[in-house]
């Protein structure tokens, strides 16, 4: 006895010593959002569309170049003078070097560079909101992957539940056909009951374990058979979502909407780039070097040069074989199309908005009446099973009540997860998603 409780001691207390950590969904979001590899590319991303948003990559500024080279001849020369007699010099060997350093501005190019900085504003105003649609997707997807989990832990019970009453209900059979007082097909009967609940069982750990291993990957966990123990057991619904509230809330805060006004602004920069054609442009430039030259014949055998060059260019360019009117035609095409795309998708929005409500209301529905038909279920369950014991029920009318109550606690958690992904959804919509996160 003694060897027995201190083998239970050995074995109960590494479990007690490393306790398991328990996770909720905000948790879990946190972990995810740090560590989930595709939120950290799309913030990469971001970074790259923040460090080009600079004035030096729209032009502003001017450039400036260090540069040297080295370049020489080696020729035979004829000369014929003016004043008679020819020079003949062989393999005359001419040498340059020059070093310096160049400065390249442009100063006025009709609003262009202004205009491309502008560009580059909306564009990492853009990949500031492809950063916030991926992390958005990833809450969304997170959250109805983890309620499934939770779905599926109650489905789990609810077969043990069933596995349970199909084992009580064998040990009644087999005491009774041990006495005589029921038959063998009464006992064969219970025991392939008995099997077939154990088998859903076994069949529904595998349907969880999947759903946990694909929370901790998409929480990028090293371990992804880690055994994730939550802190909710049960779905639970806000059911104090408004209609029109959340509605006009996606009209402003909807990502894809936002994106789709970007996308229109930078049509309207665009246009703006092709019209500053229209304007005559300025550029500057100066450099500040020294220049060597080496001659093989003539009346200087050397000759340096050290000092400034500068220049400006003012030019304007007067026919493009009408590109520039193309480009800008083609530009306020865009525009429009830009224009018509948003109210395709503030459409296509209203209409997955409505179905979702639709759905959201009419499974809440479903949820409340699914809730009573459990508890009708118990009871009905109860009665059947004090009925058996006394003899007044058959085995086949107790395995229909237990069947019921089965049945009747499956469709209320598929109800409760059908409501909580439109939920989510519609938080998804309406740009509130985040709120999960509180």
């Amino acid at each position: 006895m003694r060897k027995q409780f201190a083998f239970s001691v050995l074995f109960i207390l590494p479990f007690s010593v490393y306790a398991q950590e328990i996770y909720d969904l905000k948790r879990c979001l946190v972990l995810g959002l740090e560590q989930n590899y595709g939120i950290r590319i799309t913030r990469n991303a971001q970074q790259i569309s923040d460090n080009n948003a600079s004035i030096g990559n729209a032009g502003f500024l001017p450039t400036l170049d260090l540069n040297a080279g080295y370049s020489g001849t080696l020729n035979d020369v004829a000369q014929e003078l003016s004043t008679g007699g020819n020079v003949n010099n062989k393999a005359v060997h001419n040498q340059n070097l020059n070093a310096g350093v160049n400065l390249n501005w442009t100063v006025f190019d009709g609003f262009n560079i202004q205009t491309n900085y502008a560009k580059l504003k909306e564009l990492q105003q853009m990949g500031e909101l492809q950063t916030r649609l991926a992390i958005e997707g990833f809450i969304a997807n997170f959250s109805g992957e983890y309620y499934n989990y939770v779905q599926q832990n109650i489905r789990l019970n609810n077969l043990k539940s069933a596995v349970k009453l199909s084992k009580e209900r064998l040990r009644i059979v087999e005491a009774r056909y041990n006495i005589g007082s029921l038959s063998r097909l009464d006992l064969q009967q219970a025991k392939v009951d008995f099997n077939s609940d154990s088998s859903k069982l076994i069949r529904q750990q595998e349907v969880l374990f999947a759903s946990r291993i694909k929370l901790n990957q998409m929480m990028a966990l090293d371990n992804v058979d880690l055994d994730l123990e939550i802190t909710d057991s049960i779905i639970d619904i806000n059911t104090l979502i408004n209609k029109e509230d959340s509605w006009q809330q996606a009209l402003k805060s909807n990502s894809f909407l936002l994106l789709s006004e970007k996308e229109k602004n930078i049509s309207v920069l665009e246009l703006k780039s092709a019209q500053s054609a229209n304007y005559p442009y300025l550029r500057l430039n100066a450099g500040y070097g020294l220049t060597k030259n080496t001659y093989g014949v003539g009346t200087y055998a050397r000759q340096d040069q050290l000092g400034l060059n500068y220049g400006l260019t003012l030019g304007f360019n007067i026919f493009d074989g009408f590109n520039r009117s193309r480009k800008q035609k083609n530009a306020k095409i865009q525009i429009e199309n830009q224009e018509l795309t948003y109210r395709e998708l503030e459409l296509s929005l209203k209409s997955d908005f409505s179905n979702l409500w639709m759905a959201y209301q009419n499974n809440m529905g479903l949820a409340a009446l699914e809730k009573e038909n459990l508890q009708t279920a118990k009871e009905n369950h109860e009665i059947a099973i004090e009925r058996y014991k006394l003899g007044d029920l058959s085995g086949l009318e107790l395995r229909e009540a237990q069947n019921s109550l089965l049945e009747a606690g499956e469709r209320l958690v598929q109800a409760q997860y059908n409501t909580k992904l439109c939920e989510i959804s519609l938080m998804q919509i309406s740009g509130q998603i985040a709120g999960y996160l509180e």
